[in-house]
């Protein structure tokens, strides 16, 4: 449990401290450029999933994120996540999931604020997101990379 909370915590704590930071300097959908034409910190509301998708379900997101980190804590503490890889992963969607959680209770909407332009179709600009959503994408790649070099039990040669 150690080691989830030495992942987990200090990554909500600066999820959280930048959403606080974005909350008092920037008005509702205030956009400042910090690198023109790349890159602006903005403060946007979310009250759906990724890239806004089922917007105005904040109370289905609120619920279905409680079930979420219940059964990560859950399995986490069974053993289910027994490589390196799944064990940061775990930690890091912790995060992502407690920092969006709070803003759901806290603000009634996810907020979002760093916005890139990465000048390519369909990513003109790139959705607007945030530290915790940012763990939840890097969570997800450990999983799949966890996945993909998992070892395969050798076959058995019982009859």
């Amino acid at each position: 449990m150690k080691f989830l909370a030495s992942i987990a915590l200090p990554l909500y704590a600066l999820d959280q401290a930048t959403k606080g930071w974005i909350v008092r300097h920037l008005e509702l959908h205030e956009q400042r450029t910090v690198i023109p034409d790349f890159f602006d910190l903005v403060y946007y509301s979310n009250t759906g999933a990724a890239f806004s998708a089922f917007t105005g379900r904040n109370t289905f997101f609120i619920v279905l994120s409680m079930v979420a980190l219940v059964a990560l804590v859950f399995f986490y503490l069974r053993g289910a996540f027994k490589d390196l890889p799944s064990r940061w992963a775990v930690g890091l969607l912790c995060a992502g999931i407690l920092g969006n959680l709070t803003d759901r209770f806290a603000h009634g909407h996810v907020v979002d604020f760093l916005l890139f332009n990465l000048h390519v179709r369909f990513a003109d600009p790139w959705p607007a997101f945030n530290v915790a959503d940012s763990c939840i994408c890097i969570a997800t790649g450990l999983f799949i990379l966890a996945a993909i070099f998992e070892k395969k039990p050798a076959p058995s040669n019982a009859q």
